[in-house]
Order: structure tokens, then sequence, then C-alpha cells
């Protein structure tokens, strides 16, 4: 038989077992059922069908989006008196690379037209999503003249009941929050962006995210002191593997105090050594890391009209901004979560909002809330954060490798939060010898 005669039996059983999918999919065994949400399947039969349909739409899509150019104009000479000026009636699309497919999607290369820029082709990403029927397309620029498409077939955040695998941490202050949106595991390193700031409003994940947090850096030698204002309602759960919690202002002080402190013995090792960080240091030199969880910032900050409490606001405020410029090289971070973080909370709040350099944000109910997280990294981001709805429990925009992407957090649920915490509790070193 020959091989023509094969590839055309298959490729007629494969098109009918497609068709009949709706008649043997719920009468197969189980094992067969999932294959649906296989990898395979997008690699076998999705991604062949996508490359065809982007290869027949390029041509119509880039003329409908004003994306396909037309040459310069040519005259032709009749004689010595009178020119033809000729117009092109086939517009030229910009060339399209190599499709090539990830687990989640695919990524093409295009080469621009002379004029054309990035930006163009994210004002027509729409257009892209619903002419090749993907979820989502992200348009970057790595190279003059190039742009690349990132896109992602199917949200892989979507899901909420899906199982979270368990990524492994890749190093000390590293963590494993969650997942984001190409299915790889979404890492917060805290040695690579020594300062976070997490914002959305109530319900929308933050919480969630700092469990996610916690539960990642409880496993490893490293110092978690909690700030949460609201009673210790959130951070509570993880007290007995905490180093030190404070649930009222006067707290707060005492122990921003205590690790302002610790700072200045550290900034004495650092400097007996010879050295410009703890990373320097010998193992058993190193003062153990720490990590500042701030719960809701605003409680700190918002004083109202006591004289009192202003005082003690101001002195928040200075004692985490001091902390935040000198603490990255010394091993200490801040993760300070907020619904609002802005100039209206008070004075050094825009001073510590510029040292913050990891932003993630969820759902807001404004503008100017994901605006103030993510309006310098791009505006982009900023329209993507507010179009996440109130089912999206957990989405979040954030930065990664120094582009914004979707990410979900995984679930933390009370319960493992206490048994995290009491599993982990000789982790927890004690306020005073953090020192080393």
């Amino acid at each position: 038989m020959p091989w023509e005669l094969v590839i055309w039996l298959i490729s007629v059983l494969l098109f009918l077992a497609l068709l009949s999918q709706w008649y043997w999919q719920p009468r197969a065994p189980f094992w067969l059922r999932t294959v649906k949400s296989s990898p395979l399947r997008w690699y076998l039969i999705g991604y062949p069908l996508t490359v065809c349909r982007i290869h027949l739409t390029w041509r119509q899509l880039c003329l409908n989006t004003d994306l396909a150019v037309i040459r310069r104009t040519r005259y032709t000479a009749v004689n010595r008196d009178v020119m033809v000026r000729g117009i092109p009636i086939r517009p030229i699309p910009p060339r399209l690379g190599l499709v090539r497919p990830t687990r989640t999607g695919f990524t093409v290369r295009v080469h621009l037209h002379p004029g054309q820029t990035p930006a163009q082709f994210i004002a027509c990403a729409d257009a892209f999503t619903h002419a090749w029927r993907i979820h989502s397309i992200r348009i970057v620029s790595t190279k003059r003249g190039e742009v690349v498409m990132i896109a992602t077939v199917r949200d892989p955040l979507g899901d909420p009941e899906s199982a979270w695998r368990k990524f492994p941490a890749p190093r000390l202050l590293a963590a494993p929050v969650g997942r984001i949106a190409d299915g790889s595991a979404w890492v917060m390193d805290l040695r690579a962006v020594p300062h976070w700031l997490v914002t959305g409003a109530t319900q929308s994940g933050k919480s969630t995210l700092v469990a996610a947090l916690v539960t990642g850096l409880g496993t490893q030698p490293v110092a978690i002191l909690g700030i949460d204002l609201k009673g210790g309602m959130e951070l509570g759960l993880f007290e007995k593997r905490l180093s030190a919690l404070a649930t009222t202002r006067a707290q707060a002080i005492s122990l921003l105090r205590k690790v302002l402190d610790d700072l200045l013995r550290r900034m004495e090792i650092c400097r007996a050594d010879g050295v410009r960080s703890i990373w320097e240091l010998d193992t058993g030199e190193r003062p153990v890391p720490m990590v500042i969880v701030v719960d809701e910032i605003a409680e700190l900050y918002l004083s109202g009209g006591d004289p009192a409490a202003r005082k003690e606001a101001a002195e928040c405020s200075t004692l985490l901004l001091r902390i935040a410029q000198i603490g990255a090289a010394l091993g200490v971070h801040l993760v300070i979560a907020a619904q609002r973080f802005g100039s209206d909370l008070g004075p050094g709040a825009t001073a510590l909002r510029a040292q913050l350099g990891g932003r993630i944000c969820h759902r807001v109910h404004d503008e100017a809330t994901a605006e103030m997280t993510l309006g310098d990294l791009s505006p982009d981001a900023v329209t993507v954060a507010q179009a996440i709805t109130e089912q999206e429990k957990g989405v979040a925009v954030t930065t990664i490798g120094g582009q914004w992407t979707r990410a979900r957090s995984m679930l933390v649920t009370p319960d493992q939060a206490r048994q995290h915490s009491a599993a982990n509790a000789h982790h927890a070193p004690a306020l005073g010898e953090l020192n080393g």
C-alpha cells in the first residue's frame, strides 16, 4: 500500500473522530477523556489548524487593520510631455516568520515595514485574537524592526478548581506563589526584586497572595515579621511561624525600630568585612534574611485629626522608608499590601512607593489605583488590570523579567495556613537573634 494512501486514511479517521467526539467522549474510559485537556491535543490538532488559520487570514487581516503598506508610486513616461502615475492595487503585508508552538499557545515574529512601529500592532491585538480564535495575545519588541507575538490559545488561569502544581523554589528568598499566563510557575524572587507593592480591592486576592508568599517562604531559614493592624485577622493564621506580629500602631513602631537597629548592626558587620552586602559574607557570618509583610498599609498611615496619631503615622512612614532604602543589600525586604497607595495617604507614601520595584495589581475599582501601581510599566498593563472581573479572584497583573503578565495566586485555606505555621515554627528565629 503506498504511503500516500496510508496518510490519507489516517487523516480521514482523525477527521471522523473529531466530528464524532460529542458521541464517544462521554462513553470513553477516563484516561481517554483526559486527552481533551492534554497538551498533545494542542500539538497534534490545535496547532496545525491555528497555523493554517494564521496564514489564510494574514493578508486580509493586515489590510483591514491598515498594517499592509503600499509601495511608493511609480511614474511611467509615455512620451516627453506625458507621465502616467500608477497606484498598486495589491498592498503588501509585513513579513510573517515561523509560527513556533508553546505549551499554551504559540509565538511568531513579524518583520516591520519601514515607518511602522510596535504601537500599531499593539493597537490591533483584539483583531488578532478574534481572527485567530485565541484567548489573548501579547506583542513585544525585542529587536529593532521586529515584533514578537506571544499568543495564549486558552486561559490557564481561567479554571479556579484546577489543581495547582507544587513548584520548587529555585533559591533562598524565592517563593512560588501561583501560575502565570503561560502556565509556568509564578515566583516572587526577593533577591532579584527586593521590595513589592500589592494592590487591589477587597476580596480581589491580596490576602490569598500574601498567604501563598508566607507559605512559600515559611519552609526556608527566613525571618518573617508581620504588621497587621486589622487585629491580626490575616497574618494571625501564621503567628507560630512569624518571628514577630504587630497588631497596633504602637507595636508596629516598636517592631520597625528594632528592625532598623538590626540593620545598623548588619551595616557594621559588612563594613568590618569590607563587603557591600550580606550575600558576600561567609555563610556562618551571614545574618538571617528578613521579610516584613504589611497587610493594609493605610492603617499605618491614616491618622484622622488626632495630633498623637499623626505623629505616629509620620514615624511609621519614616521608619519604613529608611528600611526600604538601605534594607535590600542587608537582607531585609518589604512586602506592602494596600487597597490604594499614593500621596493621599500622607507624607512619605510616594517616596516609599518609589522604592517598591515589584508591582502586583489585582482587581480595582478605579483607574487611579491601577495607574499608581502599574502606570510606570506600561499603559497596556493598566488596561488589563482594569479588565479583571469579580469572578477572577486571585488574578493579578505583575512584572516578570521587565514585562507585565497576568498571573493567579494559589489558594491557601485557613486550615492549611495554620498547619503550615505549626509545622514550620522551628524556622522562625526570635527577633533578638536576627543579627546572627
